[in-house]
């Protein structure tokens, strides 16, 4: 499949990481040659420099015979205008348009034929979403559902009071009293495929299939209480935010936002009657103590600064803030960010990413590959979806006499309406979906996974 993306900045770069080590055909277009010549270094793709939404420079690119193009630069109505282009040069061309603007959302959604959009992502509004579900499930870090709705990837940090601290994986189930597994751990940064004699040790980072009824046995029998939060504190008055304490207010959530730019309090203010708008300086102590934050339910720190956010959210859980959500742009050294008291983190550029790959891959299973791609651990680990077929190998035969290949498990098999964990004695056959996950890079195939 012969993929363009127009614009090399954060969103394009994550997205070329993770659909070149798919082995797709990418071509990338962006205005500034040395972007791209740092991309082309990194990975294997062609670049084209010049305006991406022109006709000579999408030409170039090779829009003419491609499958899928993707606008991700920082301009939404470039990005419109370059996905109207190319599907104008090749009517067959899928077309993914980044768009950030809350002005723009509703009528380019009622105009998308007219703009020959195939999907529009907004990565903000999804950052937003994702957030507003952290708040809803505060015992989680992150939370993936698949397939069809029906299970669940979770990750939990194992802290000094849980009840899985020193724990081997052969004991879990007595502790948990429901059907799960843990399909990978991140110990100090490093990525481990547990066996059954593995012990949890406090600091890991554990990350857990569970079908979505076993989910709620598990959060009681952890004793991990979902309290609905009431009071909220933002530090940060960007897009994200809009979005979210939007989203909050129209539940009857109390909404506080720390801005230090006046003009942008006053836009806030005008959009949310309901906010409580501060105008100040979010790295100010007495500030925030003096608005309460010792008080809320939850802090979410989304400055335009990294840096900012990791001080404030520091400081938050030394306040005993119970839930506090930390956005960054790239998560960086996973090991230098686990040993920070952050709370929760959250990178709207990979939500977006992993969007984006999702649907290519589904756009892909025309020719046999993952119906689905799940992107977990900081981008080291996959879930794929892939359906048992006439010629997947070793159907009825129970997983434990498989040979599969090193860092590949079998987490999840739906058979019709029912989705199991599966443990040695299970099996699958023909229009099963199995979830695969892997440690090890990308599968194309499902019988990739045997030796």
């Amino acid at each position: 499949m012969k993929i363009i993306i127009a614009g090399d900045g954060k969103v394009g770069q994550t997205l070329t990481g993770l659909l070149s080590v798919e082995g797709y055909d990418l071509t990338l277009i962006d205005a500034k040659q040395s972007v791209l010549e740092t991309s082309q270094e990194q990975h294997d793709v062609m670049i084209v420099q010049g305006n991406c939404a022109t006709m000579d420079v999408l030409k170039k690119a090779g829009v003419e015979d491609a499958d899928v193009l993707i606008a991700a630069s920082g301009a939404d109505e470039i990005n419109l205008l370059c996905c109207m282009t190319a599907h104008f040069l090749n009517d067959k061309l899928h077309t993914i348009a980044r768009i950030r603007n809350p002005e723009y959302i509703d009528q380019i959604y009622a105009m998308r034929n007219d703009f020959a959009l195939s999907m529009m992502i907004n990565p903000e509004k999804q950052a937003a979403e994702e957030i507003e579900r952290m708040l809803c499930y505060p015992g989680f870090l992150k939370r993936e559902t698949l397939p069809r709705g029906r299970m669940e990837i979770i990750e939990l940090r194992i802290d000094a009071k849980s009840k899985l601290k020193d724990i081997s994986l052969n004991e879990l189930i007595s502790v948990v009293r429901c059907k799960i597994l843990i399909c990978c751990v991140i110990r100090q940064g490093e990525l481990i495929a547990p066996s059954g004699d593995f012990v949890l040790q406090e600091g890991d980072r554990i990350f857990v299939t569970a079908t979505t009824d076993d989910l709620t046995t598990l959060l009681k029998n952890l004793r991990i209480i979902t309290q609905r939060v009431r009071n909220v504190m933002i530090c940060g008055g960007g897009r994200v935010t809009y979005y979210l304490a939007n989203r909050l207010l129209s539940t009857g959530v109390n909404v506080h936002i720390i801005e230090q730019d006046e003009a942008l309090c006053r836009d806030m203010a005008m959009r949310l009657p309901k906010a409580n708008i501060i105008l100040g300086d979010a790295t100010d102590r007495d500030l925030l103590d003096g608005e309460g934050l010792a008080k809320c339910d939850a802090l979410v720190t989304m400055t335009g600064m990294d840096e900012v956010n990791m001080v404030v959210s520091m400081y938050g859980c030394r306040c005993g803030v119970d839930q506090v959500i930390t956005k960054l742009s790239h998560e960086g050294n996973s090991t230098l960010l686990d040993s920070l008291d952050l709370g929760k983190i959250i990178c709207p550029k990979e939500l977006c990413s992993n969007t984006i790959v999702q649907y290519v891959n589904a756009l892909d299973n025309q020719t046999g590959a993952a119906l689905a791609v799940h992107s977990f651990a900081g981008g080291k680990t996959q879930a794929f979806e892939f359906v048992v077929d006439e010629q997947t190998r070793n159907c009825h035969t129970p997983l434990k006499k498989l040979r599969i290949r090193k860092n590949i498990l079998i987490v999840g098999i739906k058979h019709g309406p029912l989705t199991v964990i599966p443990d040695g004695d299970s099996m699958y056959e023909k229009g099963d979906i199995l979830v695969v996950v892997s440690g090890g890079g990308a599968i194309n195939r499902l019988n990739d996974i045997f030796e």
